[in-house]
């Protein structure tokens, strides 16, 4: 089981620890002050990354071999000039930038490829790495397709991916989520790329375009490493999931208390159990009656448990954002942690959940680290 988690947020990046005694308790901080926005463990290496928000001074990245006793700075992805004459607008009627806004998700490559490493951005470019984070490269394939232009932002102003999953399989086989913009997917490394949202529903959406997979607003996305032909979905306006490979999805309805959220966790073993943190959708963002649950499913999502042992039951007001769930290897533990700066453990896949901590400041992405 992992010991270590990776806590990103507002004000610098947490490291947590579990004790002998089996506590879990603030270590060490990195980047006291600074915003956080994402961090990630390489499995291959050991090699920890922070991605970093300077607002005006932009957005910076850092990789630690040393479990964060040493940090440095490495690449971020930098956007080509745009051809001159070209003014990208969107539907909202804003000039979409050819620039890096936010490092939105970074996940390593395959132990067959060492090195490799995905980054998604806003203002939804697809990037990756050959020596670590030194460098990047946009994957043009996507950028420049046609499609890509009918993107939209969902929360941010700009589209974003926000999810990549490698198949476990072949590493060529890299599956994207986007916010406002689907599922893509590649199987040729990124040569070539299709749209993989054929069955999710925009009920935000007038009815015609309901169905257009290219509209579609995954919060989070991720794939089973023990079937990855099955993966999960939540959506804007529910959950989803496609048992072959993307080709189609399936709606999953009234899951009480809400089918609305933006984190999802799926077993490492097991891909028919998955768990959600479900709130009140759009202007309110909070958990539905004030109570902190998780939703767990362990059939497919023909039935859910609701989850709240240890966790706050009344004026709650905690939103808990796509990557601020995460599960570890052995599947029986998993961490997630909201908005107001709680963060929450359990050791037996949900039943009963510790606090660790309710004064952290706002958190963005929680990841085990061993």
């Amino acid at each position: 089981m992992a010991n270590t988690l990776l806590v990103a947020t507002r004000k610098g990046l947490f490291i947590i620890r579990r004790s002998m005694a089996g506590m879990w308790e603030i270590g060490s901080v990195s980047f006291l002050g600074d915003n956080v926005t994402l961090a990630l463990a390489d499995v291959r290496t050991g090699t920890w990354f922070a991605a970093l928000d300077h607002g005006h001074f932009g957005v910076k990245l850092h990789r630690s071999m040393d479990s964060g006793a040493t940090w440095e700075e490495v690449g971020v992805p930098v956007y080509p000039e745009p051809p001159e004459g070209l003014e990208e607008i969107d539907s909202m009627g804003r000039v979409v930038p050819w620039k890096l806004k936010l490092i939105w998700a970074l996940e390593p490559g395959l132990a067959t490829q060492p090195g490799l490493l995905w980054c998604g951005t806003i203002p939804g470019g697809l990037f990756y790495s050959e020596d670590n984070g030194l460098t990047w490269t946009l994957v043009r394939s996507l950028w420049d397709d046609p499609l890509r232009k009918q993107w939209n932002g969902g929360g941010a102003d700009f589209p974003g991916i926000h999810s990549i999953c490698v198949d476990p399989r072949d590493g060529n086989k890299v599956t994207v989520g986007v916010s406002s913009g689907g599922v893509w997917q590649t199987s040729d490394g990124g040569s070539t790329w299709a749209c993989k949202a054929d069955g999710m529903r925009a009920e935000y959406m007038p009815p015609e375009l309901a169905y257009d997979p290219n509209i579609q607003d995954p919060h989070r996305v991720v794939q089973s490493p023990s079937n990855p032909d099955i993966l999960w979905a939540q959506h804007h306006n529910g959950i989803f999931r496609t048992t072959n490979g993307g080709q189609q999805w399936e709606e999953i309805r009234n899951v009480p208390p809400s089918v609305f959220g933006f984190a999802v966790a799926v077993h490492p073993a097991d891909p028919e159990i998955a768990w959600f943190v479900p709130a009140i959708k759009d202007e309110r963002r909070v958990p539905v009656g004030g109570a902190v649950v998780v939703t767990r499913t362990r059939n497919g999502g023909h039935s859910f448990e609701t989850l709240s042992n240890g966790l706050p039951k009344s004026h709650a007001y905690d939103l808990v954002y796509r990557h601020a769930l995460d599960i570890d290897r052995s599947g029986s533990r998993l961490a997630f942690g909201s908005t107001t700066g709680s963060l929450w453990v359990t050791e037996d896949g949900g039943d009963h959940w510790q606090t660790v901590s309710q004064h952290l400041p706002p958190i963005y992405a929680v990841r085990f680290a061993d």
